[in-house]
C-alpha cells in the first residue's frame, strides 16, 4: 500500500503548482484524504481534506481561497491545486488517507492511517 505524492517544485511568489497523490496497492475511493505540510523546524500542519466522493472539503484558514483539493477516484488520485503561492507556503507536502472513513474530515495528523513520502514546494520571493 503506497501513496505517491508528486508535483512539487520551485515557483515564484504568486505562482501556481498542482500536487498529485496517487495510490497503489488498494483503492482509496471510499476513504477521506488529506494534505499536510511541514516546514523546516515546524510541526506538520493540516492543509486540506476531502471526503470520499469529493462532495465535502475542508481547508486551513491560511490557504482558504488559494488552494483547492479534488480527487479522481477512477485514477485513485487526489490533487491539490495551489494558487497565489507565498514564501510561507514553502514546505514538504504530504498526502494521507483516513482509512474506512467516508465523511469525516479530520484536521489532525494522528487521524490518518497512511502517508505518502512527501513532495517539496519552494516559493521564492
Amino acid at each position: 500500500v503506497q501513496l505517491q505524492a508528486s508535483g512539487g517544485g520551485t515557483v515564484q511568489t504568486g505562482g501556481s503548482l498542482r500536487l498529485s497523490c496517487t495510490a497503489s496497492g488498494r483503492t482509496y475511493s471510499s476513504d477521506s484524504m488529506g494534505w499536510f505540510r511541514q516546514a523546516p523546524g515546524k510541526e506538520r500542519e493540516f492543509v486540506a481534506a476531502i471526503n470520499w466522493n469529493g462532495g465535502s472539503t475542508k481547508y486551513a484558514d491560511s490557504v482558504k481561497g488559494r488552494f483547492f483539493i479534488s480527487r479522481d477516484n477512477t485514477k485513485n488520485t487526489v490533487f491539490l491545486q495551489m494558487n497565489s503561492l507565498k514564501p510561507e507556503d514553502s514546505a514538504v507536502y504530504y498526502c494521507a488517507a483516513d482509512l474506512g472513513v467516508r465523511l469525516r474530515l479530520t484536521t489532525s495528523a494522528s487521524g490518518y492511517d497512511y502517508w505518502g513520502q512527501g513532495t517539496l514546494v519552494t516559493v521564492s520571493s
